[in-house]
């Protein structure tokens, strides 16, 4: 749906707002998007832009269809827009969760795509979140109790890109209860989402029952999980950076006797880099252990390795003979994956396969 222009109005004097000094010192590219639920955290985040940068801003909303309310949740942002004469787009997206895929991810992701694409077709630079440091904390926690490594320790980043386009969360130093305070005492109205108070979802029973009792027993615990965070995040800059380098040494793709000149820990490294950044896949803590067991027994030629990685496969390809023959033709591995089958060249480079699933039977 194509952006509603309307009128330049006068924006109403709502002083405090806790949003505007986290915008007063970026410098970002202009114009841009604010991504809009109608909630409080998003709501505080509009106002501040559009009074940062005049005649600059523009709302996207999200129609997730997930809820009989949806279409209410629409509504309120198309008048709450309407009234402060800020360009609206409402994108609709199928955010069904498919087989083995949490509803969270299955909606996160349609989210992301949705708004990048609705700020690419309005000809904007970069999309704002309103993200803030409650919910760096949950997502903290959630990643502790999955049991994750540094990239899940780092939480959300307050800058990324994302199907070409920059999304920035300027709210990550912001606690929830002084935004939904400003917002109380102001009379603006916003939206409240039912599910949120739903504490059959790991995150609302996080928010409801654990951050209160962090709050008790550790006052500042924001401020001491969002450094945590910041740790993770540098650490793992480090982390990609060695790997890098390594994967560059074996010509962009993992040999198995240059593997086995590395550490474990640092061969484990190596993999999830490749797999990441040249695949777009990443391994669970088992796979990842059975292929580091498989790199150490690789000792002749006829060791075949098929290993499942995500909705694919990690094999032993062949020799590479062009690429170190003084080490004996080290081994390449080529990941196949099973997805459905895409427009344009193959994602994965001249050496490797990526198969629909109707071939693999």
């Amino acid at each position: 749906m194509a952006a509603t222009p309307t009128p330049r109005r006068n924006l109403p004097d709502l002083p405090g707002n806790p949003a505007a000094a986290a915008l007063a010192g970026l410098q970002l590219p202009l114009p841009l998007a604010v991504a809009y639920s109608g909630g409080a955290d998003s709501t505080v985040l509009l106002l501040a832009a559009v009074q940062r940068w005049p005649g600059q801003v523009q709302a996207i909303h999200v129609h997730h269809g997930l809820q009989d309310a949806a279409d209410t949740f629409a509504e309120h942002c198309r008048q709450v827009c309407a009234q402060l004469a800020i360009p609206l787009q409402v994108r609709r997206v199928n955010a069904r969760n498919l087989p083995g895929e949490s509803p969270e991810d299955a909606a996160r992701q349609a989210r992301y795509q949705a708004l990048a694409r609705a700020a690419r077709d309005a000809g904007l630079k970069s999309v704002l979140l309103g993200q803030h440091a409650d919910d760096q904390v949950e997502t903290l926690l959630l990643a502790l109790s999955r049991g994750a490594g540094l990239p899940g320790l780092a939480a959300m980043p307050p800058v990324f890109q994302r199907e070409g386009m920059v999304f920035v969360r300027p709210l990550l130093a912001l606690g929830a209860r002084g935004i939904r305070e400003w917002i109380a005492e102001q009379g603006i109205p916003v939206i409240e989402d039912p599910t949120n108070a739903d504490t059959s979802f790991t995150r609302n029973r996080i928010r409801h029952l654990l951050l209160p009792a962090l709050e008790e027993c550790f006052p500042q615990y924001r401020e001491t999980f969002a450094r945590s965070s910041r740790h993770a995040a540098q650490a793992q800059e480090l982390l990609e950076a060695v790997a890098a380098e390594d994967l560059a040494r074996m010509g962009g793709t993992p040999g198995i006797t240059a593997l086995q000149q590395l550490a474990r820990g640092r061969q484990a490294n190596v993999l999830r880099h490749w797999l990441r950044s040249a695949h777009a896949a990443s391994a669970s803590a088992a796979q990842l252990e059975e292929l580091l067991d498989q790199v150490a027994d690789c000792k002749t030629r006829g060791h075949q390795i098929r290993i499942k990685v995500g909705e694919g496969f990690v094999v032993r390809q062949g020799s590479d003979w062009a690429t170190s023959p003084e080490a004996g033709g080290p081994l390449g591995i080529i990941p196949q994956f099973r997805a459905p089958v895409r427009a344009g060249p193959p994602p994965f480079g001249r050496a490797a396969a990526f198969t629909s699933p109707s071939r693999w039977h």
